[in-house]
């Protein structure tokens, strides 16, 4: 059977009207094609000159034997079709080889890696549980006040620098160190007082222990008193001569969590040893002893029921008795009984605080200079403004105390305080407010400019 180069090559022939060579009038090259088993021969005859044919019809001749010689050289260089898919297995089977060795590497890279990882994690994790660092926080605040009035003076009031520890999922550490007065020293008007440091133990998931230096759990703001927490450059003076704020203890202690969105906390720990003489006999804020190699004849129980059942409001009441607030310094005992209550609310914009303190000391000697019974109460409203610089506060407060409540003479002093916080950030705060006190008989009225700045962290 003819191949399709010699039809292609007859086709052409018989296109340019030529049948054979005898049939060839013209000098051209007639190609003639013998197909053999092992191949083709191609044939070449030189025929006369003097041809009347077209330079077309040799033209079509040479393509067409082109055409055939180019076809026939293919036709010898392609593989068959059996040899076409052993060469396809063949490469395939290099292709999954490859594909396993690239698996065997990948799967000996991801090992390694994870090694590398997990050994560097554990590195990372043995060298930071070592470290005490990683589980202590440090945090503390500070204020500066300007006084006008008589005093007209400028005054760092309070640094102060805490330091906590986590022991433990379970025990913990508190403490505080304070820098009152920028300088302390001796003949300097300052001091450096340590006035908590105690550990905390988590007995239950609602329950937990303290020991140690600890802040007493009364009033509004011996636990709590930040600058950026609370109005007035000052604290107010409640807090300061009836609840001796900062007032802390020696012991130990429980709070915790109970139904009814009920807290307590409960502390048997070291007392108050008043003065005896002189003017500021059995005043109570002078009978701090600060746990400095304080006296121990005689210590005293403090406890604390607050609830919190509604979003915005704080009540609490607060008790204390005190075997002898004299510490054994007299023939009687002088047993002193503080009961307190507070009420903090936030509602919006709208803010109210109150408190009341009320201590009765027994005994002769408390009763003749009229301090057997120490009082006072404040109520605080505010209102809060929301800008795009910060928060703006405005309050008004109104305070009354006495020291010597017991005495029929006057003794009271009656306090108010306008004033103005801004916040420029939650944690800082600067203040200004006018306090106009009216002192009792014998003593100085006064109204007093005072300017604060303050930070917590």
């Amino acid at each position: 059977m003819p191949s399709e180069a010699a039809l292609s090559l007859s086709r052409a022939c018989k296109a340019s009207r030529i049948i054979d060579c005898s049939e060839c009038e013209v000098a051209f090259l007639c190609v003639r094609r013998v197909q053999q088993k092992e191949g083709m021969k191609i044939n070449f005859c030189t025929l006369s000159r003097g041809a009347r044919r077209s330079t077309l019809t040799i033209f079509l001749l040479l393509v067409a034997g082109m055409f055939c010689l180019t076809g026939q050289a293919n036709a010898e260089a392609l593989p068959s079709a059996a040899e076409m898919w052993k060469m396809v297995q063949a490469q395939q089977k290099q292709i999954d080889e490859l594909k396993a060795q690239l698996n065997q590497v990948n799967q000996k890279t991801e090992a390694v890696t994870e090694a590398v990882e997990a050994q560097g994690s554990d590195t990372v994790a043995s060298s930071t549980s070592a470290g005490w660092w990683n589980n202590t926080q440090l945090g503390g605040y500070g204020e500066l006040h300007y006084h006008g009035g008589d005093k007209d003076r400028i005054d760092f009031h309070r640094f102060v620098l805490m330091v906590n520890h986590q022991f433990s999922e379970d025990l913990r550490l508190y403490s505080e160190l304070e820098l009152e007065h920028a300088l302390a020293g001796e003949g300097k008007p300052g001091e450096v007082e340590l006035e908590q440091a105690y550990v905390q133990y988590d007995v239950a998931d609602q329950h937990k222990l303290n020991a140690g230096l600890f802040l007493l759990p009364v009033g509004m703001l011996n636990e709590r008193h930040e600058p950026a927490t609370f109005f007035g450059v000052d604290r107010n003076p409640i807090e300061t001569n009836i609840i001796p704020t900062t007032w802390w203890e020696a012991g130990i202690g429980a709070t915790g969590e109970l139904p009814l969105d009920l807290r307590y906390d409960l502390a048997f720990h070291s007392g108050l040893k008043t003065t005896t003489t002189e003017g500021n006999a059995f005043k109570i804020r002078n009978g701090r002893q600060k746990v400095a190699e304080a006296s121990a004849k005689a210590g005293a129980v403090t406890g604390r029921l607050r609830w919190n059942g509604v979003p915005g409001v704080d009540l609490a009441i607060s008790t204390q008795y005190q075997s002898d607030v004299a510490q054994d310094s007299l023939e009687e005992d002088i047993e002193g009984v503080l009961l307190a209550g507070h009420a903090d609310i936030r509602k919006g914009p709208v803010g109210l605080r109150a408190l009341y303190a009320h201590w009765d000391l027994s005994g002769d000697a408390p009763k003749a200079v009229g301090r057997d019974e120490q009082a006072g109460w404040f109520v605080e409203p505010a209102y809060y403004l929301e800008s795009e610089v910060g928060q703006f506060g405005i309050f008004a407060r109104y305070n009354q105390y006495d020291n010597e409540a017991g005495d029929s003479g006057d003794s009271e002093y009656r306090q108010v305080d306008l004033g103005l916080n801004y916040w420029p950030h939650q944690n800082v705060v600067l203040k200004a407010d006018v306090a106009l006190v009216d002192a009792p008989d014998g003593k100085a009225d006064d109204e007093i400019l005072n300017l604060g700045v303050g930070f917590n962290y």
